[in-house]
């Protein structure tokens, strides 16, 4: 049997409802949940029980990714300074080339190096399945698995080539029939509703540019069919503005309302250029936003309105995005980035150091739909949590460890776990060997073929 793990002596960051904070706290974790949260040290008794000094470090709910595609671990460096729609076209032809193996290793080093910045829930949107690539979305799901974290895997699909005016190239793209079959097929075979789950599933058409209006109806009427979530990207730049008005004579968001993409069971990525009303909309229906700040400037796609989206009540969680478009890929960089760049643009009251840590937590949960069993520290709620040392040489002496966690450099991590399972100790992976997972990465990046090293798309 198990022993029960106390985490003892650490700051303790619950964001539980009433949001506590306890500056000597512990938490007590049993058969892969939390059982206790509390003040003060650990009141030793006669049990079973592993006791870690946690002292100097402050426990906090595992990250949560809420938009990736893991499988751009394999073409990063490229089209570096290109715009979205210039970069796009010039990986498409790239990526058409991914089949089971190359998605697989790519992803188990995505997830690996997630898991070291202390991301314990990674969602990723894959959309590109070439007919020869083998079961790609299942190499996803294995990867998962073998790096420990917890996957919601959402099935994509393009339908919309470029010879009928998208912006992909015909031989990425599926028909109609193939991607609800298959996206049936997936939640058939993976999808996992339980309290104990390790992977769900989602139902996620990749863009108004790369998709058919009867795949977005037809996906939503699956989707709800079935009880699983609707994800795509949505308002990440003016072109796409632009195309939805050329297009459909409308803005992207009253698009979405007209296919019945707005509601509760919903989250768009990106979402950089919302105007008042799309705001307004998307909190009155509860529908989510994926902030992905470090990708958005890294194509110079612009800055989400995080500052008027939380106050209009509209749910807020963070992504990193595919690894193509933000090399970094680090979760708790994606909480400082937010922060810093909604500061940028609004002012020092424009986001806090708590919400930005809250974005990448229970919100990015409410995101996924998973918030009753991730995304804080609370009695028999998933024991996902880190531990991260913040009395090292970069950290000693920062007043607020919140501040020092969000503002600071990225600390060290003690330790990870993920249904009371550790995932990462001492900043080293538990469960995968990293220098296997850089080859694997390195190997995946020779057998796609990328385009020759360049700065131009």
């Amino acid at each position: 049997m198990t022993k029960k793990l106390v985490l003892d002596g650490a700051t303790v960051v619950t964001m539980d409802a009433d949001r506590h904070e306890y500056p000597v706290g512990h938490v007590v974790v049993d058969g892969g949940r939390v059982r206790s949260v509390g003040p003060g040290r650990y009141a030793a008794t006669d049990e079973d029980v592993e006791v870690i000094d946690a002292s100097g470090c402050v426990v906090t709910p595992g990250l949560i990714n809420t938009h990736h595609h893991l499988y751009q671990w394999a073409t990063r460096g490229y089209a570096v300074d290109a715009t979205l729609f210039e970069w796009l076209t010039t990986l498409y032809p790239v990526w058409g080339n991914i089949d089971e193996h190359i998605v697989g290793q790519a992803t188990a080093a995505g997830i690996g190096h997630l898991a070291l910045t202390g991301c314990t829930t990674v969602m990723d949107h894959h959309y590109v399945f070439p007919r020869d690539g083998g079961d790609v979305l299942g190499a996803e799901i294995r990867a998962a698995e073998r790096i420990g974290v917890r996957f919601f895997a959402t099935r994509g699909s393009m339908d919309l080539g470029r010879s009928d005016g998208g912006l992909p190239p015909d031989h990425v793209v599926e028909s109609l029939d193939d991607i609800l079959t298959a996206t049936a097929a997936a939640i058939d075979e993976h999808h996992d509703p339980s309290s104990d789950s390790m992977v769900r599933v989602g139902v996620a058409p990749c863009s108004p540019f790369s998709v058919t209006t009867e795949l977005l109806r037809e996906a939503a009427a699956l989707a709800r069919d079935r009880g699983v979530r609707l994800h795509t990207h949505l308002a990440e730049t003016l072109d796409e503005e632009d195309f939805c008005r050329e297009r459909f004579g409308q803005t992207p968001v009253d698009y979405m309302e007209s296919v019945g993409w707005l509601g509760d069971d919903v989250w768009f990525a990106h979402g950089i250029h919302f105007d008042d009303a799309a705001i307004q909309k998307l909190a009155a229906t509860g529908t989510g936003v994926a902030h992905c700040p470090s990708s958005n400037a890294r194509l110079g796609a612009g800055v989400c309105r995080t500052r008027d989206l939380l106050a209009a009540g509209a749910p807020v969680g963070l992504g990193v995005d595919g690894a193509a478009s933000n090399e970094a890929t680090s979760m708790l960089e994606e909480a400082r980035h937010a922060l810093l760049f909604a500061r940028a643009l609004g002012g020092p009251t424009a986001l806090g150091v708590r919400q930005a840590l809250e974005a990448a937590t229970l919100g990015s949960a409410r995101l996924l739909g998973w918030q009753d069993r991730i995304g804080s520290l609370e009695p028999d709620k998933q024991a996902d949590l880190c531990v991260w040392r913040l009395d090292t040489l970069a950290h000693a002496g920062i007043a607020d460890p919140v501040a020092g966690l969000v503002l600071g450099s990225p600390p060290p991590l003690d330790l990870v776990l993920v249904a009371g399972r550790a995932v990462v100790r001492d900043g080293r992976l538990v469960r995968a060997d990293e220098r296997e997972l850089a080859a694997g990465a390195q190997e995946a990046a020779r057998l796609v073929g990328a385009p020759a090293l360049s700065g131009h798309p």
